[in-house]
Order: C-alpha cells, then structure tokens, then sequence
C-alpha cells in the first residue's frame, strides 16, 4: 500500500485498566472470551485486544462489581453469544440499544458487568 493514505483514525485506545479482586480468575476469562495474553504477574495482567488495545487487570480488595468502565465490540455478535452460552458463561438476551447497535452482557468472575456491541466500525476495516 505504499503512497496510499491510511483511511484510519490516527488515534486509538491504548490502555484500558478494570480492578479486580479475582485476577487469576479474571485473567482466565478474558482468555476465554478471546483476549491475548501479554503479561501475567502477580499483581498484574495485561491483555491485548484487536487493534493492540491492552486490557490491564489491576488486583483491588475494594474493587465493587458494577459495570465495565469499558464496553467491547465483536464481528459477529449472534455467534459470540452462541459461543458464551456453550462455555457457560450465561449472557443476557441479545437486545438493541439503538437502531445501530445490537447488545448483550456478560458478568466476569470479579462481578464486573461487561456489555458486547455489534460491530459498528465506520469506513475501512481496523
């Protein structure tokens, strides 16, 4: 692709951080749900998503479950939930949020609620 402009936004996400008081656990399941492992320590796991965006688990005894400060995309949003259910990992309905988004959630060992979007990128593939 040499002389072509890069259609792409020229920023993105780096750094995500969710606070757990499971992280082994937690660690575990965004494998399971397709995250890349990196780094894996004690008091620290880090993550890479699509796009080089790295999910870092930051162990946190008063960490309260609630919603992800985050939410995550999927190419297929149908079969990712299929894939949840067999895994067992009990996804809510797939909903709409708007009329250009389709959604479910999952709840992560540490209680932290995790919402699942269509893939709603615009232009050229990330």
């Amino acid at each position: 692709m040499a002389g072509e402009q890069d259609p792409r936004p020229p920023v993105w996400i780096g750094h995500v951080v969710l606070e757990t008081d499971r992280l082994a656990e937690t660690e575990q399941f965004m494998r399971t749900i397709g995250m890349r492992s990196v780094v894996q320590r004690p008091e620290v796991a880090v993550l890479e998503m699509r796009g080089g965006t790295h999910l870092v688990l930051t162990p946190g005894t008063g960490a309260a479950p609630g919603e992800a400060p985050f939410d995550l995309m999927v190419e297929d949003l149908v079969a990712t939930h299929q894939r949840f259910i067999e895994l067992g990992l009990d996804p809510t309905p797939i909903g709409t949020a708007s009329a250009n988004h389709r959604t479910f959630s999952v709840r992560e060992p540490a209680g932290n609620v995790i919402t699942f979007f269509s893939n709603h990128v615009s232009g050229q593939p990330v």
